[in-house]
């Protein structure tokens, strides 16, 4: 049977590959998309999301818009990378579907609450403010889930500050509350995403597929390789978000390892920084864990399959 997932995002180039090989994938049952502001302000990142839905005739799945600002702190946008839109690169389409009229949390809480406990993933690949919000509005969500997947963090790297991630470090008050809820959550991080570089060979395998959906892909790897390069020192970009999805699809396209995470709130040097405990093993009651090891080719695979399979739907 599909995994059932919520994908809450902010597209993005990287979130938007994550939305098309959760679509693409027969592993995935998408039942809802949400959206929150983080790499582009909350317009822009939920027109975006339409927008990749029409490019890959997504239907029959409620998209809703979510918080527009971080929980304590102003919102911090990543325009550098991604660009003014958000997604940069290829032309948009303008969208077709309608959003949800419910705010994201509780489109999240309603959806959790009506299935089977153990039945819902939640994949964050943006900021956690959503997924925060939601289960301090209704906490029984936290053992109704099944698992936490998200994008986010590192244990040995930083890429908005020398300690911390972009995803974490712009709402880390609400990074604190899912770190420390009670449900099994899984930190997809730097340490992971940094080897999922989007090469030539992988850009040529995913051009072969001769698709619109495949082009749009190499249309958002032509921009975000350029910007990772000046602005990183990138070669080949590393393409974050789908990994959180491919871990849902398939565990054995990385190692995991279970271990204790908590989110730094104070530090001067270091606010938002995915702090690891490996001094000793985990404890009984530990539910974390974190990525450390990409099967690459496995990996692209998944990316590759999923586009095959949506085919060309555009427009």
């Amino acid at each position: 049977m599909p995994t059932k997932i919520i994908l809450d995002c902010d597209p993005g180039h990287d979130d938007a590959i994550a939305l098309l090989l959760a679509w693409g994938s027969p592993e995935i049952e998408l039942v809802g998309v949400t959206t929150v502001m983080g790499n582009q302000t909350i317009e822009k990142v939920t027109r975006n999301a339409l927008s990749v839905a029409r490019v890959a005739g997504i239907t029959g799945v409620p998209f809703a818009r979510g918080a527009h600002r971080p929980l304590v702190r102003e919102i911090e946008v990543a325009d550098a990378i991604h660009g003014e839109s958000g997604l940069d690169g290829p032309v948009l389409p303008e969208p077709m579907i309608e959003l949800d009229p419910r705010h994201a949390v509780d489109f999240i809480i309603d959806t959790i609450m009506a299935a089977e406990p153990g039945e819902i993933t939640l994949v964050p690949t943006g900021a956690l403010t959503n997924i925060a919000l939601a289960v301090r509005k209704e906490p029984r969500i936290a053992s109704r889930v099944k698992q936490v997947v998200l994008m986010g963090g590192g244990v040995n790297v930083g890429n908005w500050s020398a300690t911390s991630e972009f995803n974490i470090v712009i709402d880390p008050e609400a990074a604190h509350i899912v770190f420390n809820e009670s449900w099994p959550l899984t930190m997809v991080g730097l340490d992971l995403t940094h080897q999922a570089l989007a090469t030539p060979e992988v850009a040529a395998a995913i051009a072969a597929v001769g698709t619109g959906p495949a082009r749009f892909v190499g249309e958002l790897l032509t921009f975000f390789g350029e910007t990772y390069k000046d602005q990183q020192g990138f070669d080949a970009p590393p393409v974050h978000d789908p990994c959180a999805v491919a871990f849902v699809i398939d565990p054995t396209v990385m190692e995991v390892v279970r271990v204790p995470l908590n989110i730094e709130l104070t530090g001067s040097l270091t606010l938002g920084m995915t702090v690891a405990d490996f001094r000793a093993p985990a404890p009984p009651h530990c539910t974390t864990q974190v990525a450390r090891n990409l099967d690459n080719a496995k990996f692209w695979g998944l990316v590759v399959d999923a586009l095959e399979r949506i085919g060309d739907p555009a427009p």
